[in-house]
């Protein structure tokens, strides 16, 4: 035993309120015989003056029965009954528990799919149907916990914006900067977008990846079938969400010289994306403003949840060794004590 041990041993921190309080006890019934300690003593001391009444007399030169020094006698009972109590108090087992939680999860490989042709300018959603999906976007991956995700946007052709990763700061900044002028190619290639996002998890060894695909339009560029690329993805077990952002017929575009609001007709397949969906063995869902946007990434975020697996230490420190120490300790002063000259105040 270490010498700082044994001077621990000595402390009087043991006998705080505070730290008592502070203790898990694993014998709690033992505490109850701390007040039956000094009742046995008192009932001991009935019985004794039972089987032998002493008539008490006053003598001239007697010791004054209000002569403080007289209480003396009661001194190595006190240190008995200390050291019973230091005795009931390591019979209870006082400790503490230290709980340690560990949380891991096997994350999820997650890729965004996002168009960003011209007609995701239309202003059925506020500002326009790119900002709103960008914000929602965002919102998303800053709801994720240990997933990696990438994403994939795309207009006549499809350009991989972040692989995989779960720096979700550099992936909302790289989704902020997200823009019409990015690309040249004019239209909607859906199935290049998919077969981008396909290789991009090619090598992904997580056991659950998904695919979230937004566009607004019908596949009209590009060299990549879409249901070729969804049969692609979905022998590579990757899950396909598409949601279908917009509204059909005349929705807003911008003003005119005069101020006044212009329509433009949109147009919006919706069989291709039921079917990508359907290969994908995902869901499809139709946003056609911002909120129905954000509930649609809310129940995207409640289907895709990685498992979290949590283990748990406990570690129990005992400190009854202290108590019994005191408890031994004052046992040997009340032995000291009985045999010395105050035996002769000895209540027994």
């Amino acid at each position: 035993m270490r010498g700082s041990d044994i001077l621990d041993f000595f402390s009087l921190y043991w006998f705080l309120p505070e730290t008592l309080k502070s203790f898990d006890w694993e014998n709690l019934w033992a505490l109850h015989l701390l007040w039956a300690v000094p009742l046995l003593l008192v009932l001991r001391k009935f019985i004794k003056f039972l089987k032998n009444p002493v008539l008490e007399l006053s003598l001239p030169g007697s010791v004054s029965q209000n002569n403080p020094w007289t209480y003396l006698r009661l001194i190595p009972t006190l240190f008995f009954i200390l050291s019973l109590w230091m005795v009931v108090i390591a019979l209870a087992r006082p400790q503490r528990t230290n709980e340690k939680v560990e949380q891991y999860t096997e994350g999820i490989d997650i890729m965004i799919v996002l168009d960003i042709s011209e007609s995701m300018d239309l202003q059925d959603f506020k500002p326009n149907r790119l900002e709103a999906a960008k914000e929602t976007a965002i919102q998303f991956i800053n709801g994720r916990f240990g997933d990696r995700i990438g994403m994939v946007i795309f207009s006549g052709e499809a350009y991989s914006l972040a692989p995989l990763t779960t720096d979700y700061a550099l992936l909302t900044d790289l989704i902020k900067e997200v823009s019409f002028n990015m690309m040249d190619a004019k239209g909607t290639a859906i199935g290049s977008a998919i077969a981008a996002g396909t290789n991009r998890m090619r090598e992904s060894e997580s056991k659950s990846k998904v695919m979230i695909l937004l566009s607004d339009g019908e596949n009209n560029a590009g060299n990549v079938d879409p249901i070729f690329a969804a049969d692609l993805a979905a022998a590579m077990d990757i899950k396909i969400y598409t949601i279908a952002v917009g509204k059909d017929g005349m929705v807003p575009y911008g003003v005119d010289f005069f101020g006044r609001t212009q329509m433009i007709e949109s147009y919006l397949d919706e069989t291709t994306l039921r079917e990508i969906s359907k290969i994908g063995k995902g869901d499809f869902f139709r946003a056609s403003d911002d909120d129905a946007l954000d509930q649609i990434f809310s129940q995207i975020n409640n289907l895709e949840k990685a498992e979290i697996i949590e283990s748990r230490y406990k570690e129990t420190v005992d400190y009854y060794r202290s108590y019994l120490f005191w408890g031994l300790l004052f046992f040997f002063v009340w032995m000291t004590l009985k045999s010395s000259f105050l035996n002769n105040f000895l209540l027994d």
